[in-house]
Formats: C-alpha cells, sequence, structure tokens
C-alpha cells in the first residue's frame, strides 16, 4: 500500500501533536520521579536517625524503615503514573489484583509475617531473653520478620516461625528481676524433720545470692514411699537463679553426710510366706 503525500503529512502533524502531548508529561514524570527519589531517601534517612535514637529493638527498627520506604516508593509511582495519564483507580485495581495473589501464593510467609510484626510491637521477648516456646527452651539470639532463632543450653540453633509464636504461650524467664528455686529434698523416715530444716535454712542464710525477703522456707510436703519428702523455695535474683540452685543441691548432700542425715534410695521390702 503506498502513502501519499497528503497522507504522510497527516501522520506526521498527528505524530507531532501526540509528541507534543506526551513528551512534557513525560518530562515531568521524569523530573517527577527524580526529585521525588531524592526526597524519599531524605525522608528515610531522617526516620532512620529517629529511631535510632529511641528504640533498642534492630529487628523491628529495620521493618519500620522497609515499611516507611517501600510505602513512599509506591506512593511516589502512583503519582508519575497519575502525571502519565493512568487512571488511579486502574492501577490500584491492579496492585489489590497482584496483592491478592501473592496473599493466596504465601499463606503461610503472610501467617509468619504478621506473627513478626506483633512480636516486634509488642514485644513478649526481646534478643537475649530465656524463653520456653513450642517444646524448646533457649537464648533468643535474632528476631527476624519471619522467624525467631533460638539458641539452646547445649548449643543448638532452632528456628521457630513467628506465626507459632504469636499464637501461642511464651514463658519468657527474664522478665521477673527475681525468681524462685524450687528444691525436692528426700530424707529417710526416722529423721530429725526440725534438724533437716535447720540445716537447709542455715545453708541458704550463708548464701548472699539468696534473698531474705521473701525469706528461704522448707516444708515437709509428702510421706513418701521411701522418704519422707522436703520441699525447699529460696528466691534469687534472676542472675543468680541456677547458679545458686546447683550450689545449693551440692551444699544440701554435703551437710546431710556431715550430719548423718540419710537420703534414703527407693526400696522395696518382700514378705515370702513359708
Amino acid at each position: 500500500m503506498e502513502i501519499s503525500p497528503e497522507m504522510a503529512d497527516a501522520l506526521l502533524k498527528k505524530a507531532v501533536e501526540l509528541a507534543g502531548q506526551i513528551v512534557p508529561s513525560l518530562i515531568y514524570a521524569i523530573v517527577f520521579y527524580i526529585v521525588g527519589k531524592f526526597i524519599v531517601k531524605k525522608l528515610v534517612s531522617g526516620f532512620t536517625k529517629v529511631l535510632n535514637k529511641r528504640e533498642d529493638n534492630p529487628s523491628l527498627n529495620n521493618f519500620l524503615i522497609g515499611l516507611v520506604n517501600l510505602l513512599l516508593f509506591v506512593s511516589l509511582i502512583i503519582g508519575v503514573a497519575t502525571i502519565l495519564g493512568v487512571p488511579v483507580s486502574s492501577f490500584l485495581a491492579i496492585l489489590g489484583a497482584a496483592g491478592l495473589a501473592i496473599g493466596l501464593a504465601l499463606q503461610g510467609s503472610l501467617s509468619n509475617f504478621a506473627g513478626g510484626v506483633l512480636i516486634l510491637l509488642f514485644k513478649p521477648f526481646k534478643v537475649n531473653d530465656v524463653i520456653e516456646a513450642q517444646g524448646h527452651t533457649g537464648v533468643v539470639k535474632r528476631i527476624d520478620i519471619l522467624y525467631t532463632h533460638l539458641t539452646t543450653f547445649d548449643n543448638k540453633e532452632i528456628i521457630i516461625p513467628n506465626g507459632s509464636l504469636a499464637n501461642n504461650d511464651i514463658v519468657n524467664m527474664n522478665t521477673q528481676e527475681t525468681r524462685r528455686a524450687d528444691f525436692s529434698v528426700g530424707v529417710a523416715y526416722g529423721t530429725d524433720i526440725k534438724k533437716a530444716r535447720e540445716i537447709i535454712l542455715k545453708i541458704f542464710q550463708e548464701d548472699d545470692r539468696a534473698l531474705t525477703d521473701p525469706e528461704p522456707v522448707v516444708y515437709l510436703t509428702n510421706f513418701g514411699d521411701s522418704s519422707l519428702d522436703l520441699t525447699v523455695r529460696v528466691w534469687a535474683k534472676t542472675s543468680d537463679l541456677w547458679s545458686l540452685y546447683f550450689d545449693g543441691m551440692e551444699k544440701i548432700n554435703e551437710e546431710f553426710e556431715k550430719n548423718e542425715i540419710e537420703i534414703p534410695f527407693p526400696q522395696r521390702v518382700v514378705h515370702q510366706m513359708s
């Protein structure tokens, strides 16, 4: 098909007219994007400085900075699209459809994401806390937006999804300044309970790690099959709890041996009928 000179002139005029409409908008959009990107960078930088001064949770800081950066960047893109004449409603509809598709494909990850947001905002535990959760006990080493990393006392790394953590019980062993150590001590039947109690109380009264308010107590709590069972309760600072517990157990054994107080072992008496 041959193009006549008249048609060529018409097409050229149409192209020039179209360029006259598009080029200014395109240049304006490019300038808007460059200036907007600079402003977004400055805003995120300022927000980062504010968080670093007021917050002590690096994981939460990184999440909030990333979220603010994403929201500002999306706003910038919407502004550019508007300048170029793209209907905002259509653009938002596309974003919504894409978000829905991604959400359906990543349901488990979104659950962990939501759990991570809750953990970082409400802080049921923080890094270096000792927690018990999902059948594991360990020290919190890192809190990511999807997973929490624990190190157990035998140096294993446990990675727990935040969705599970946020929706189940968590025992935090570091939130209270003081904790109670409970000892269970068995002595033989016939033992002078008052003497055994005095020996145990003296051990902890002489230990500076044991608090005096509440003071240590010793109760007879059970008549066992082979022993009289004593329950010892001693309060200490959380940081001193386990050292006090282990040292206390050894000291109780030493003092019982010195004072000839028998710690019985399970035994059974069998009567044979002739």
